[in-house]
């Protein structure tokens, strides 16, 4: 009897990781996956591509920065601020924080410094090494930035009976540090999702 209980025990734990087992499948990053209607990785990147593009392009953008390159000699430095959000659900908008960054700098339009945060570890790091290293780093040698990059991510839901809709709309500024003026501002609001839920079969 007590064989038969343990052998029951053993074949539902193996059907159990049978049944529930992962199968996984990779596809190219680039393949629109759109698995819950939520925010996702090709929706970041959409939003991204048109917004960073804008940036990069604008006259007022590239008119301010080629007086502060005329008088420094080097390109301006922008900073990330935060790009918050302001949706409805869970969204890392690290991720759109850092794209921007990548883009830009690659785009050769301007520099960044660190962020805030990174800003914290690094003077951690300084002020570690006055006492540690020969060659210490000094300190208050940092670069000021002269813009500062800030955003917000909103969405609006409507839903009826199955059916809802999803929009999102996603503003980004470049903001002047020292006279506060906005020299850049730009919208995507082109992620627009209509998801059908399945009726439950009783």
């Amino acid at each position: 009897m007590r064989k038969n209980i343990l052998l029951s025990i053993v074949l539902l734990s193996i059907c159990s990781a049978l049944c529930f087992s992962a199968k996984v499948k990779r596809v190219d990053s680039d393949k629109l996956t759109d698995l819950d209607g939520f925010w996702n990785d090709n929706d970041v990147k959409i939003v991204c591509d048109s917004l960073i593009d804008q940036c990069v392009k604008s006259p007022a953008v590239r008119k301010k920065s080629a007086v502060i390159e005329s008088k420094t000699g080097d390109m301006p430095f922008a900073i990330i601020g935060k790009i918050e959000n302001n949706s409805s659900e869970h969204i890392d908008t690290s991720i759109i924080e850092n794209k921007f960054r990548n883009a830009i700098i690659n785009s050769g339009v301007m520099n960044f410094v660190a962020s805030k945060n990174e800003r914290d570890y690094l003077r951690e790091e300084k002020d570690d090494q006055q006492s540690t290293t020969s060659n210490a780093k000094a300190i208050g040698n940092e670069t000021a930035a002269d813009y500062m990059l800030i955003g917000t991510v909103k969405s609006i839901v409507q839903k009826e009976g199955k059916k809802s809709v999803r929009a999102y709309f996603v503003d980004v500024q470049l903001v002047d540090i020292e006279t506060n003026r906005i020299l850049w501002t730009g919208e995507d609001d082109s992620i627009k999702k209509i998801i059908k839920r399945a009726k439950v079969k009783l």
